[in-house]
């Protein structure tokens, strides 16, 4: 079992950066719309509260998460959309201040589980690890919408190493979920880090793979860009299939992104 220290100090990490982000903002560009539809940056930090809130109860109250689970399955079409509006709602001040303490929190809860732990999910149960992944990488993407709709670049750091392995462990579930039948073998997943080190996943004698920079990698299993604007390669036809439909997130499938050329 390996330490899911790392995890959280750069979930932390990366919580921050977003935090200084939006720390200063005028009431005005709170209500900027980002790439979601109707979805403001006071959305987008609502839902990562929202999020962060139904997480903590998974890992310390497993009877207040069920609760939440059953609410869920009276309102599946509406569920995450009303949390995100419900927060959105609030004065900027206390939104931000909810944000900053439900995410301590659930670090502070995460690093003291147990290692082993379970904690049960909308989907399949979820260890510390994959609990602390899940939210660092909607904590990026959702930071990348918010930075969209300030006009704003943001620098990629190596922190993306979990949201690349993550992308590459829910090959399996990308398929399924598209009604597609599952590849059988391995990939060889080559991705270039912002650092410039490699990562590598899977079988050096792979007959399908993928390379390119780590960064596009994550803009599309996070479906933050089209594959059309990015600079992956796909070697094999299920590798190029995967590209298509690739996803780390759970739910149904995404819309995705156009392309920047329009539809394709």
């Amino acid at each position: 079992m390996s330490d899911p220290t790392p995890v959280i100090d750069d979930l932390r990490e990366e919580s921050a950066e977003l935090d200084r982000l939006v720390a200063e903002l005028r009431p005005e560009q709170w209500a900027l719309a980002t790439p979601a539809p109707r979805w403001t940056v006071a959305h987008q930090i609502a839902h990562l509260a929202w999020t962060d809130h139904s997480s903590l109860l998974a890992v310390t109250d497993r009877d207040a998460f069920s609760r939440e689970v059953e609410k869920a399955l009276t309102q599946p079409g509406d569920f995450v959309d009303n949390g995100a509006e419900e927060g959105a709602a609030k004065p900027s001040a206390q939104l931000l201040a909810d944000w900053r303490a439900g995410r301590e929190a659930l670090a502070a809860a995460l690093g003291e589980a147990p290692e082993r732990a379970r904690f049960p999910w909308y989907g399949p149960p979820m260890s510390v690890a994959s609990m602390a992944t899940a939210r660092l990488m909607e904590t990026w993407a959702h930071g990348l919408d918010i930075a969209d709709a300030l006009g704003v670049t943001r620098t990629p750091t190596d922190r993306l190493r979990h949201i690349a392995r993550l992308g590459v462990r829910t090959r399996d579930f990308a398929f399924g979920v598209h009604g597609l039948p599952v590849p059988f073998e391995e990939f060889r997943v080559e991705l270039t880090a912002p650092s410039g080190d490699l990562w590598a996943y899977g079988p050096e004698d792979a007959d399908d793979r993928v390379t390119g920079p780590a960064l596009d990698f994550c803009l599309l299993v996070t479906q933050r860009a089209h594959r059309a604007d990015l600079a992956l390669e796909a070697v094999g036809p299920d590798a190029d299939r995967w590209l298509d439909v690739a996803q780390a997130f759970a739910g149904p499938p995404g819309p995705g992104r156009t392309p920047k050329g329009g539809t394709p």
